[in-house]
């Protein structure tokens, strides 16, 4: 890819004035959201799952250079458990806390792969809505795990999306609503019908899960902390957010192992779907409403999980909003690579810490209230590659294998 300028895009930024302080602790700032029993519990267990292997961590000094910071490093998520995406670690793990709780803990995960307890799993229904990733996770791991899975998907979830999750056996239930809609839908039918819902948002009553989800995505930032260059300090994560449960996990985890050298949390959202915007602005949780008509479909999420909320409140040190055309400037950029840097494909929605980066290198104003520098050091976490190669290919102009190809 020839050289370029980082491209201005109409990005927003709000400063969190609630940041916690580098010396308070997780537990004192947002208690009760993750801890360091269950990380370790989601680490050990995941890592023994078939087919488990590490994630690359990509060095892409082209790009960096380019942006005008030290260092970038790219956690390419598109290769976990061949589902194309993290969310596995998440909804998957999830899944089989629910059967453990109903058939005990000394149940593990590869009597269950092997069939043990069959004849009572395949009796027990997991449910999710999802706007494609998470219940794709869900229905793998259902099928992985021995039990049934009923996923709801809203009306601008792609038609290769839903196959994608129905290729695992699930039953497919479509709303034609938004993504907040189908989660009220799958709510409802699981508590009439005694389904077990597997969210990665929370509500009132409902916490265990999606901590358990939160939990499970650890798995990929211990791995990012065991493959950084030694003696390096990150500066500062771009990460994207749906419902908050990734940001959220990703902050809780660095806050933990990392303490008061922790780098500064950049929660970034499409422009239409920018709950954690509105909510750092407003101080407390805040509803977006509308269609929430974002091509990040997997970002399409009006409002906060009160549980993630709690941490990022607290340890988010900025809110960034970008428009569409930022993400597929990333796909693109990406594809292309920059100077030596490989090629990697990368999903609308796996992009949006990229695209915020890229939107923040581009304007000034912006790049200096998230203070960086020649010498930051930045993390992006690709959190899916093209789950849907159709929209891909219309939105690259390349297919995805011919990227990895070249």
């Amino acid at each position: 890819m020839s050289e370029w300028n980082p491209p201005r895009f109409n990005a927003s930024c709000f400063v969190n004035p609630r940041l916690s302080p580098a010396e308070t602790s997780l537990a004192a700032a947002a208690p009760g959201v993750v801890d360091e029993e269950g990380f370790a519990r989601a680490v050990a267990e995941i890592t023994r799952w078939p087919d488990y292997r590490p994630t690359p961590l990509v060095p892409l000094p082209g790009l960096a250079k380019t942006l005008g910071i030290g260092r970038l490093y790219y956690k390419d998520e598109s290769g976990r458990f061949g589902l194309g995406a993290f969310k596995a670690l998440g909804g998957a793990y999830a899944v089989l806390r629910h059967l453990q709780n109903v058939l005990g803990d000394e149940v593990t995960a590869a009597d269950l792969v092997a069939g043990k307890y069959r004849a009572r799993t395949s009796g027990i229904t997991v449910t999710a809505a999802t706007d494609g990733n998470h219940g794709k996770a869900v229905a793998w791991g259902a099928r992985l795990f021995g039990c049934r899975a009923v996923i709801y998907l809203h009306q601008d979830v792609s038609e290769g999306r839903a196959q994608a999750i129905a290729a695992y056996g699930a039953e497919i239930r479509r709303i034609a609503d938004n993504y907040d809609a189908s989660v009220r839908a799958c709510a409802t039918d699981a508590a009439e019908n005694g389904w077990q819902v597997i969210s990665d948002t929370s509500w009132d009553g409902y916490q265990d899960v999606p901590r358990h989800v939160m939990h499970g995505y650890g798995v990929m930032l211990k791995e990012m902390l065991d493959q950084i260059p030694r003696g390096e300090e990150l500066t500062h994560v771009f990460i994207q957010a749906g419902v908050g449960g990734l940001p959220a996990a990703v902050a809780g985890y660095l806050w933990l192992e990392l303490d008061a050298l922790r780098p500064k949390i950049v929660v970034v959202e499409p422009e239409k779907a920018a709950c954690h915007y509105a909510s750092a602005e407003a101080g407390h949780p805040v509803t977006v409403t509308g269609k929430l008509d974002t091509l990040m479909a997997g970002l399409a999420c009006g409002e906060v999980s009160p549980l993630a909320w709690r941490l990022l409140d607290a340890a988010g040190f900025a809110f960034l909003k970008i428009p569409d055309d930022a993400a597929i400037f990333a796909m693109k950029t990406l594809a292309a690579g920059q100077s030596d840097d490989p090629p990697i494909v990368g999903g609308e929605a796996g992009v949006g810490g990229l695209a915020g980066l890229i939107a923040a290198a581009g304007d000034a104003e912006i790049k200096d209230s998230l203070l960086l520098t020649g010498q930051s050091r930045v993390l992006v976490i690709g959190s899916e590659g093209a789950t849907d190669p159709v929209l891909y290919r219309q939105w690259v102009g390349r297919k995805p294998e011919d990227v990895l190809a070249a």
